[in-house]
């Protein structure tokens, strides 16, 4: 019996989600699949089952049309959270049941049928590490359903009204330095410490605001 092919694609090479990716490819090599990880949609070649995880880049038609099903993990409830960062943004609103939806790719952004659907369940208190490990660890479960399951699965079309979420930039991570702490504390969870951090000016100074958890 003839072994389907999975690509694994992420353009972003210095993203958190790349050991995700590795740790992917090793699980679907356990199960038998042939596995390619590729981080320029280029470079792409004829496969059953394409992952873009963590890309920027729309692909187009074409490239869209090697593979027999394109898979992308969003973490929203679509329609509603198109776009950008949308993990980022409910964290900002507040919330702390995340739904993370795994869903066919097509030429409309965020827009194709809907396979499978889950919620990462946050406390609060999480900081953007162990937010992106929760993502991580979410993302890999959908990717290995979706390919137990291949190529029986059935998908639905998203229903209701869409909404979208704006890329965000590092201007999106400075805080009011007239509000709490805890007014503030979701805007602190998940700025990146390094590449991001997050910061406020005070008399024309530009100050950055590091957080970490102590060491139990």
């Amino acid at each position: 019996m003839k072994r389907a092919r999975v690509s694994i694609l992420s353009d972003k090479t210095d993203s958190w989600i790349q050991p995700f990716c590795r740790s992917l490819a090793a699980q679907l090599i356990d199960r038998g699949f042939v596995v390619d990880i590729y981080k320029d949609w280029k470079d792409l070649e004829k496969g059953d089952m394409l992952f873009i995880l963590g890309c920027e880049k729309i692909l187009p038609k074409d490239v869209l049309s090697l593979h027999k099903n394109n898979l992308v993990v969003h973490e929203s409830d679509l329609p509603r959270g198109k776009g950008w960062s949308p993990l980022s943004w409910q964290i900002i609103e507040g919330i702390n049941l995340i739904p993370i939806t795994i869903f066919e790719a097509s030429s409309k952004v965020d827009s194709g049928v809907i396979y499978y659907q889950d919620f990462i369940c946050l406390e609060g208190h999480e900081l953007i590490e162990e937010i992106r490990n929760l993502q991580g660890q979410y993302t890999i479960n959908l990717c290995l359903r979706f390919a137990d399951e291949y190529p029986n699965v059935v998908g639905s079309p998203q229903t209701g009204q869409e909404t979208f979420y704006a890329r965000r930039r590092p201007s999106d991570s400075e805080i009011n330095p007239q509000q709490t702490i805890d007014a503030i504390f979701n805007q602190l969870r998940i700025a990146d410490n390094e590449k991001y951090p997050a910061f406020f000016y005070k008399n024309g100074v530009k100050y950055i605001i590091k957080i970490y958890k102590e060491s139990v």
